[in-house]
């Protein structure tokens, strides 16, 4: 799916291209999901194939042409003597992008590695960066470089990179792609054209679900008003997964039986979830907090102001009023600290169950 909407950005960036005035580095700032990558490499394959024959013009619809480079964040495997550079993981890299240009962090970390906990733009990338752009553009035009979540470079990276960009390559177009412009340094950014993104409506993301996911149009809004702006989000939700789907059925089940007073179910369900890894524990527990979250705002009535699937909201139905003023702030506290307990590796049988006995005198509150 290439960038939807923000057509005002769009426009101004095929002027600049049309009268030949394009800055030598772009600085797209935005919300996650608003489609600045999107937006980035759609106008660097613009770029590059604003001179290129027919073959050029393949190979960058491809993202192989020559004169196409990516920088984003890596991994270096554990035992690894040397940092890794995003060349390692262009396969992976080149293939995200074919399925679509809407994705976040979290979902790139995993794609590299089950291992992969920490991503960086190491200070070995600085090198590359040089190299490439020292050669002279395959057929004469732009060479374009995109550099996805600069905000991560290592300091040395960014230092050198601070070089690159006060002294740029002839006809090097570089598009920094940044959700935290705030964490880059001031000199990068001063020397970088900035556009910022704006968050995107409703409307345009249930747009873009019916025309390209073909979504009915009931449940593209619905999904829409959940994204919050965010279409990375909104495509997420099309596909909620197996884990989210076992936090909802695992979060009705201890309610109904903290209402009923089933101690024995109760304990049941604690060594269930205790069974669990303890991350994915911290998971579900940051679920719980939000589906609260959620079916306390329901109580105002402002369903403009709710962001829960179809399966929630139904459940809010009957749930929300359980869930007021008298109560919501302990219920919280009650969650945060059986995540503390979690991530403090105690006893996580006793931890759960404790906060299921806990649920039942909050919930008649």
């Amino acid at each position: 799916m290439n960038a939807i909407a923000q057509d005002n950005i769009r426009q101004r960036l095929m002027q600049q291209m049309e009268e030949g005035r394009v800055p030598h580095a772009l600085l797209f700032c935005g919300p996650e999901g608003c489609g600045k990558l999107a937006m980035a490499v759609d106008f660097a394959k613009a770029l590059v194939m604003q001179q290129a024959d027919e073959r050029g013009r393949r190979m960058a619809e491809g993202l192989v042409h020559p004169d196409l480079h990516f920088v984003f964040p890596v991994y270096k495997p554990e035992g690894s003597s040397s940092a890794p550079t995003s060349d390692m993981f262009l396969p992976q890299w080149r293939d995200m992008l074919a399925a679509g240009c809407y994705f976040d962090l979290p979902t790139w970390i995993a794609t590299l590695s089950k291992e992969a906990k920490k991503v960086q733009i190491y200070a070995e990338e600085s090198g590359q960066i040089l190299h490439k752009l020292s050669l002279t553009a395959s057929q004469g035009g732009y060479k374009a470089m995109v550099i996805w979540l600069p905000e991560l470079m290592h300091e040395t990276c960014a230092n050198k990179m601070l070089k690159i960009l006060e002294e740029p390559p002839r006809d090097t177009v570089f598009i920094l792609v940044s959700e935290h412009p705030e964490r880059l340094l001031d000199t990068i950014v001063s020397r970088c054209q900035r556009m910022d993104f704006k968050a995107l409506t409703e409307q345009e993301i249930a747009t873009a679900l019916t025309e390209h996911r073909g979504l009915e149009a009931e449940t593209a809004r619905s999904i829409a008003h959940s994204a919050a702006g965010s279409l990375t989000r909104a495509l997420q939700l099309i596909s909620v997964s197996a884990d989210e789907a076992q936090f909802f059925s695992m979060f009705v089940l201890l309610m109904r039986k903290c209402y009923l007073r089933d101690i024995r179910e109760m304990r049941v369900w604690s060594e269930q979830v205790a069974s669990w890894g303890r991350e994915r524990q911290k998971d579900f527990l940051d679920y719980c907090q939000r589906l609260i979250r959620e079916n306390f705002i329901y109580n105002f009535r402002k369903p403009e102001l709710n962001y829960m699937s179809a399966d929630e909201n139904a459940f809010a139905v009957n749930f929300a009023r359980f869930v007021n003023e008298r109560n919501v702030i302990g219920i919280m506290d009650e969650l945060s600290q059986a995540q503390r307990d979690i991530e403090q590796n105690t006893n996580s049988k006793m931890v759960f169950f404790d906060f299921a006995l806990k649920m039942i005198v909050l919930l008649i509150a």
